[in-house]
Parts: structure tokens; C-alpha cells; sequence
């Protein structure tokens, strides 16, 4: 469209040369004897359509793309900031990707939130993120995955609220994080339904959260890491929660809380419980330590980023999972990331496991999983 643009101002250029060429001519070669005002006319207008070609032409030859670099470079991120950053991101994913009702999960994922307040006050973003996961065996055909996250979040999250999504619906577990309206939460996969809910139990009994939170006076403060009482949300408030059970999602229809009831629990933690005698304003830092029940012969554990943050090292433990009379592991790291600094495909021993340093940005979808199998000898 530019490239037209220029092209058609630069054919306006040469026509007003060519018109101001043709009038001097003309008045040149056009003697009346007598005074003609005709001849005057064109006598007196020649210049300007020559001055008007010169000037566009060299606009665009020239002057343009200076001016607009120039221009981009003063005005440009000053007038984005102040623009809304969904309103931004999605006019720049439809001149790239062309216009797709789709784009609009690229929005989420990138913002990890509406993006509806300038500077991104309203996206929950975090720029330093640690992630552990502990593997501790029950019995040869079940153990408890320990996962342990922390964030520091870019700008302080407007909450006193923390939710936790559990289920082992698969269509679930891949929407709750664009779905999901309340800016921390964390969402657990059971992969075997059959151990939901003893699942549930093991993650409202474990889960221990610490902060760091700003008061309502405006004051820095932290809380060690302390169990809070989950709260169910009952399943007629879950639209409240989850957009799918309000509206169509894109390609998803709305659905229906109580097809899920065998498969979804919600639960809100105030964070104010564990800020001693304090409210909580703000949160500026999240630490979350939880426990599932899972069985040993799925082979694998995940872990997933639920909004936009930049990890620098993921741990791995997997040393507990082989207890009496089960047979002994070997792991391998697969990471699904924009880049990782690991060989996949290699099999070690748990002792041998090593952290995978990441220092990237890991989007809603990325993660790492870690995979196992009987060891080979």
C-alpha cells in the first residue's frame, strides 16, 4: 500500500512538471500580436505547477521516510505508552497476520491479561520467575508432585485475591489460562481422572503461599510462606471466573458449569489471611508451593507458565520417586520454549540431573516437561 502510495504521488509530481514544461512552452511559442489575456494567463501560472511538482517530488524522493523515522523516533513509544496495549497489539497482529478472530489468543497470551489500562497496569507480568519441581514416591504406582513457583511481578498486581483452578479435563486445562479474569491464579492438571479427587484434597491441604504485598497505607511488606484456607467457589459462581461459562471463546461455545462438575474445582484464597494484622493493597512477589497426587506410570510431569514470565532457572528433584520395590528411573528435560539451554533426547539418572537454565520469556503454552522409564542397563 505505501509502495502504491509513493508511486502515484511521484506520477502527480511528473504530470505538474510536465504541465508547467507544456504551459512555458506554450507562452514561449504563442506570440499574439496584440495583447491576449490568454497568453497572460499562461505566462503568470506556469510556475506554480512547477513549483508544486518540485516540492512533492522531492518530499518523496527525499524528505519521507526522514521525516517519518524522525517522527517514529520522537513521538512513536511516547504515543504508544499512553495507548491501550490491547488496542496496540491487536492493530499490529492484523497488519502482520492479516485479520483473525484468532489473533485475539495471541493477544492474551503475549499480554497475559485484558491490556484495557495504559503502561499495562492491569497485566500480570513477571520478570523474575524460578520454578522447582520434587517428584516423592508413595508406592510403585503413585507419587506427589511438588511444585514450587516464584514471581516478581513488573508491575504491582491490584489484588488481594488468589485463585486455584484443578482439573483433568484436557479441553480445560488448554482455556483456563486465556479464559481466566482474575490476574494470579494457578491452574493444576490431574491427568488421571480417576485420582481428581484425592487430587484436590492433596492440593488444598498443601499449598502453602508467601508474599510480598504493599498495604493499604502503601507500605512494602512480606509474608512467610503459610497455608491459606481455600475457599470452593460454588459452580453457579464460575462464570464469575472462567469466561467460557459466560460467552462463546473464539472457536469454543459456551459451555455448561454443570457438565464439569466432575472435572473442575475452583478455589479463592484471601491473601490478606496471611499478612498478620495487615491488608493486602498489592502484590509486588508470589511464592506458591503445592502438592498432587499422580500416578508413576504416566511417565511424565509438566510444568506451564500460566501468565507472560521471564525464567531464569527451572530445578529438577526426581531422586524421591523410586521407593521399595519399584524399579529405577532414568529422566530426560523436554523443554517446549522459544529456546532452552539443554540437549533433549539425553537419558540420566536422577543424581545426574541438572537445572534447565532458561533465561527467556516463557508465554501461556510454554513450559517443560519431565519424562521418565525403567532404567537400561
Amino acid at each position: 500500500m505505501a509502495a502504491r502510495r509513493h508511486k502515484q504521488a511521484l506520477a502527480v509530481a511528473l504530470a505538474l512538471l510536465a504541465l508547467a514544461a507544456a504551459d512555458l512552452a506554450l507562452a514561449f511559442l504563442w506570440q499574439p500580436g496584440a495583447r491576449n489575456l490568454w497568453h497572460d494567463v499562461l505566462v503568470v501560472i506556469w510556475p506554480l505547477p512547477a513549483l508544486a511538482g518540485f516540492l512533492l517530488g522531492a518530499y518523496e524522493l527525499f524528505l519521507h521516510r526522514r521525516l517519518i523515522s524522525e517522527l517514529s523516533q520522537i513521538s512513536g513509544p511516547s504515543i504508544v505508552e499512553h495507548l491501550l496495549p490491547s488496542d496496540v497489539l491487536r492493530t499490529f497482529l492484523s497488519s502482520i497476520y492479516g485479520s483473525n478472530e484468532a489473533n485475539q489468543d495471541v493477544v492474551s497470551g503475549v499480554l497475559g491479561g485484558n491490556g484495557l489500562r495504559p503502561h499495562g497496569k492491569d497485566l500480570t507480568i513477571s520478570t523474575n520467575t524460578t520454578v522447582k519441581l520434587e517428584l516423592q514416591g508413595i508406592n510403585a504406582k503413585t507419587y506427589h508432585l511438588i511444585t514450587t513457583q516464584s514471581y516478581q511481578f513488573r508491575h504491582s498486581v491490584p489484588v488481594d485475591r488468589f485463585v486455584i483452578f484443578v482439573t483433568s479435563n484436557v479441553l480445560l486445562r488448554d482455556t483456563i489460562s486465556a479464559a481466566c479474569r482474575y490476574p494470579l491464579f494457578e491452574l493444576y492438571y490431574i491427568t488421571d481422572p480417576s485420582l481428581f479427587l484425592d487430587s484436590v484434597d492433596d492440593v488444598l491441604h498443601s499449598t502453602q503461599i508467601a508474599i510480598d504485598y504493599i498495604d493499604h497505607d502503601g507500605t512494602s511488606r512480606s509474608a512467610a510462606p503459610s497455608q491459606i484456607p481455600p475457599l470452593e467457589v460454588k459452580f453457579d459462581q464460575w462464570p464469575n471466573y472462567l469466561t467460557f461459562f459466560r460467552e462463546r471463546m473464539g472457536p469454543l461455545p459456551k459451555l455448561s458449569p454443570h457438565n464439569h462438575l466432575g472435572d473442575l474445582r475452583i478455589f479463592e484464597c484471601d491473601l490478606s489471611g496471611i499478612a498478620e494484622d495487615h491488608l493486602v493493597s498489592a502484590i509486588r512477589g508470589l511464592t506458591v508451593t503445592s502438592r498432587m497426587l499422580q500416578r508413576t506410570n504416566e511417565g511424565f510431569c509438566y510444568w506451564q507458565a500460566p501468565y507472560p514470565s521471564y525464567v531464569e532457572q527451572i530445578h529438577f528433584d526426581a531422586r524421591g520417586l523410586t521407593v521399595d520395590h519399584s524399579p529405577r528411573h532414568e529422566f530426560s528435560i523436554m523443554p517446549f520454549l522459544f529456546r532452552s539451554n539443554t540437549v533433549t533426547g539425553q537419558w540420566l539418572k536422577a543424581d545426574d540431573l541438572d537445572d534447565l537454565t532458561v533465561r527467556s520469556w516463557l508465554l501461556p503454552g510454554h513450559g517443560v516437561a519431565l519424562m521418565w522409564r525403567e532404567a537400561r542397563h
